[in-house]
């Protein structure tokens, strides 16, 4: 016993009262290291941050929209590159021209503030220039995906409930088999690809009712510049839809504040404005649409704009636009990586790629090989308001949160049951953050009126409210709430895990399809591998299942599976196994699972594709027919 002041302590008690100060000194030792090493990172994404947040502030004062932001940007460089497109090259000027004159012809033809003109069009120039020509009117574009047809393209055009569908010529076919299924009063005009000659007025409609967008433009003088008769910085801009890949898409709401933030946020990290930028991207997208051509219509960049992605031309065609950054998402890296060695791997002059998606496994390797210095690689929701970036190209993180000053920016990672998606609420009905790497969903909380904090979700209301978590850290306050599981580790880097709902249980253990995604392509050949829950009867939880991609019949299922159970624990195995000669991508290069997860590993669902289970005992992939899925379903072979 020792005796202190007057008061007896026990051994244990001074044992206790000492581990509990070591305990404390210890937790601010290593707090204060973790301040050390992060606070480079802290003050640069700070000093960023707060550059966004004095544009948006200018641009506030002014109620400036993205035409009026643009016409500025003209007045500065009037002769300098735009876009460059194949062998076109379209200045600032030139952009600005078109798009006035797609003002003059729109106005003639009854568009004011609030109507709603649908763009359904490939990547080309002209393409923002008619969003930019509607939005001086203060009309809204959406932005409709051109891989749609039959009902997904109606659900578009209807939720959005355009007066107007702009359409390239090449798509005439696919909207004139849903005509008759929209509304009556839409009127349609089509866009033929073509340098723009003066001719005399012609008859405005046909037979079908489809008006000859391009003749309207030839015949019509460009509209006088004037500051857009819109509803300001905070006012609506574009519709542009999800991918699509749990159901039909949904219409996201982007103001130009939005529009704003989400560009300037990418270009205050390593971008300037005498970069030359790459977009291999559809321009319908987030993406395409707003990163980079956003760079080009608020701060001066060129943008070298593609037709459409190849895996094969994507560095040739950055050494042939002189391109100094590059843009990428979903599995494009692992696309071009899986590319045969060429020249252009190093003599082209990108300096930093942007985008997201880039994988962990490959991350190093890609940047190796074609000789990147920094790689920007962001996360963010086209509907919502959590956007962060991985500023000091920390290999597989998407962008981290301040372990100095985290309500600075205020986004959190919530502990969460990763199968409903639900958060996991304490005694008083509020939500939790999630520790240092334990999983969690990722939450940007909702300020109004402020560009950064606002949410404005989706047209439907409805599925704008369903995004929205209540009484987060304190009664009455709200989030957006991503459905994407992250990890935060000790430093605060994000790292991607699944989404939720995508997570699925199996032998008491939750399974990541994202990393045995990952696993599976990059034991496979970087081949395309999508992976999934499903049930099977009289057992608990899901079966993973893979669907993958072999084009070329070189497959080695057994190979396949020894090198998974080297790489990945028993449970995170597939189950079931479908060769498949494709599968389905959106337009940001993610595999569409829903209807694969809906046939399950039923052959009389399954039609075109081999079937495959793991015997464990034997360690191999068997093949499965309708009596070995009889003998799955009834118990006989057990799993």
């Amino acid at each position: 016993m020792i005796l202190r002041c007057g008061i007896v302590w026990r051994d244990e008690d001074f044992r206790r009262s000492q581990q509990r100060a070591d305990d404390v000194v210890l937790f601010h030792t290593r707090w204060c290291y973790v301040a050390v090493m992060t606070a480079p990172r802290d003050i640069r994404a700070l000093i960023c941050y707060f550059k966004i947040l004095i544009l948006t502030w200018q641009l506030t004062r002014k109620n400036w929209t993205l035409p009026d932001i643009f016409h500025y940007v003209v007045k500065r460089h009037p002769t300098k590159p735009c876009f460059l497109f194949q062998d076109e090259v379209w200045t600032f000027q030139e952009v600005e021209d078109f798009s006035l004159r797609v003002t003059a012809v729109l106005k003639a033809n009854g568009i004011k503030k609030g109507n709603i003109v649908g763009l359904l069009m490939n990547n080309c120039p002209q393409m923002p220039a008619l969003w930019l020509g509607n939005a001086r009117l203060g009309g809204i574009t959406p932005l409709i995906n051109t891989n749609l047809r039959g009902n997904a393209l109606i659900h578009s055009i209807n939720i959005a409930k355009c007066d107007v569908l702009i359409f390239s010529e090449e798509y005439q076919a696919a909207v004139q088999d849903v005509a008759n299924q929209l509304d009556p009063s839409l009127k349609l005009f089509k866009f033929s690809h073509r340098p723009l000659k003066p001719s005399e007025p012609e008859a405005k409609g046909s037979g079908d009712e489809i008006v000859d967008f391009t003749s309207l433009l030839e015949s019509t003088p460009p509209a006088p510049w004037s500051l857009a008769t819109a509803d300001g910085f905070h006012g609506k801009l574009l519709y542009i839809y999800t991918s699509g890949t749990t159901g039909l898409p949904k219409a996201a709401v982007i103001s130009n504040s939005r529009y704003v933030f989400m560009a300037s946020g990418i270009h205050h990290m390593r971008l300037s404005s005498t970069d030359v930028i790459y977009c291999p991207l559809p321009l319908y997208h987030t993406a395409g649409g707003v990163l980079s051509v956003g760079q080009a219509l608020i701060f001066g960049c060129t943008v070298a704009l593609k037709p459409k992605f190849s895996a094969s031309q994507y560095f040739p065609d950055c050494l042939k636009f002189k391109a100094t950054v590059a843009h990428y998402i979903g599995e494009m890296c692992r696309y071009v990586l899986a590319t045969p060695p060429s020249p252009a791997d190093t003599q082209h002059s990108v300096r930093v790629i942007f985008g997201n998606g880039l994988r962990p496994q490959i991350w190093t390797d890609f940047v190796k090989r074609f000789n990147i210095k920094h790689v920007v690689e962001f996360y963010g929701a086209t509907e919502g308001n959590a956007n962060i970036a991985n500023t000091d190209g920390t290999p597989g993180a998407i962008g981290f949160v301040s372990r100095i000053l985290p309500s600075i920016y205020p986004i959190a990672i919530l502990k969460v049951d990763q199968e409903t998606g639900e958060p996991i609420r304490d005694s008083r009905g509020l939500c939790q953050l999630a520790k240092p790497n334990e999983p969690g969903v990722f939450i940007g909380k909702i300020s109004p009126n402020n560009p950064t904090r606002e949410y404005l979700g989706y047209v439907d209301k409805s599925a704008s409210e369903k995004k929205v978590v209540r009484d987060v850290f304190k009664f009455g306050d709200s989030a957006f709430i991503s459905g994407d599981i992250l990890v935060a580790d000790e430093f605060g880097y994000l790292f991607f895990r699944d989404r939720t709902g995508d997570t699925f249980r199996w032998r008491g253990e939750n399974v990541s399809t994202t990393e045995v995604e990952a696993a599976i392509s990059r034991v496979a050949d970087h081949r395309d591998a999508v992976v999934y829950g499903v049930l099977v009867p009289n057992t608990e939880g899901r079966a993973g299942m893979c669907g993958i991609v072999d084009a070329s019949g070189t497959l080695d299922l057994e190979q396949l599976a020894r090198d998974l159970a080297r790489d990945l624990p028993a449970y995170a195995r597939p189950v079931f196994i479908r060769v498949m000669t494709s599968v389905d991508m959106t337009g940001t290069f993610k595999m569409k699972k829903i209807d694969l997860q809906k046939e399950g590993f039923d052959p009389s669902l399954v039609k075109n594709d081999k079937l495959y289970y793991l015997d464990l005992k034997q360690g191999r992939y068997l093949p499965l027919g309708a009596e070995e899925y009889e003998k799955i379903c009834n118990g006989q072979i057990r799993l």
